[in-house]
């Protein structure tokens, strides 16, 4: 099969809709020639395994990981059986009261959503590293532009601050095993995550007015591509970086 992940073996997490990133990304990474992994949490299997029945190929394996175990975490890595040449990181959550303020927010529910949006970014470029050809492997989170502080967001915008440190430290710790880790830094979609969050709809409005380019809010493909695109051998000398998809938002005021 052709296409830019030809003989690529590529492992995609956080399956649980079919508006997801996720989704989108393991259907085009098929499209491109990508033999796929999949993982999705453990409520979410079952969902996980119908959206499998709908992608132009069977994925060669779906498995439950809850990316802040590290026995699940084990797990994968055992079930990678040391290949994998790229992996998306589309694990994000925070309780909903981080959502909404910074203020009164109990530790813990501060230290959850950093562990599941900030931590497993780490773990997972530790597994890819251990399974990574010689030739390198590609490992790319998902991102929102983190530059100030928005209406909504809260927390988790904190999160996205501390996702952009990481990745350029996995960039600088991994180089040399030629590990490259990127963040594509998305506009607002219609996905299950986004929708949760309070207020969500000023973030589609604050697009509408300012985006140079038409944004579509269900278009998710537009985002996959260019995940694929950091997959890619194309893009073998790109890390640490942040792609925006997002119509250009992020460099207008």
């Amino acid at each position: 099969m052709s296409g830019d992940l030809a003989g690529k073996r590529i492992l995609v997490t956080g399956i649980a809709t079919a508006e997801s990133i996720a989704y989108a990304v393991a259907r085009r990474a098929q499209e491109e020639g990508a033999t796929v992994v999949l993982t999705a949490m453990q409520r979410d299997l079952d969902a996980a395994k119908e959206l499998a029945s709908t992608l132009p190929h069977e994925p060669e394996r779906i498995l439950a990981l809850d990316a802040t175990s590290r026995r699940d975490l084990d797990e994968l890595a055992v079930a990678l059986d040391g290949r994998c040449d790229g992996a998306l990181h589309a694990i994000a959550f925070a309780p909903r009261n981080a959502l909404a303020s910074v203020i009164g927010v109990p530790a813990a529910d501060v230290e959850l959503a950093f562990r599941t949006s900030v931590w497993s970014y780490a773990a997972l470029a530790e597994v890819l590293a251990d399974a990574a050809p010689s030739t390198g492997a590609s490992l790319v989170g998902l991102h929102f532009d983190a530059q100030g502080a928005w209406p909504v967001y809260s927390w988790m915008g904190v999160m996205k601050a501390a996702l952009l440190s990481t990745n350029q430290y996995l960039a600088r710790e991994l180089g040399a095993r030629r590990v490259r880790t990127n963040l594509v830094a998305a506009g607002p979609l219609a996905t299950r995550a986004a929708t949760a969050i309070p207020g969500f709809e000023s973030l589609l409005d604050h697009w509408e007015e300012r985006s140079p380019l038409p944004w579509d809010t269900r278009d998710a493909v537009v985002v996959a591509d260019a995940v694929c695109w950091l997959l890619s051998d194309r893009s073998q000398a790109t890390t640490g970086s942040v792609v925006h998809v997002d119509g250009g938002t992020h460099a207008v005021r």
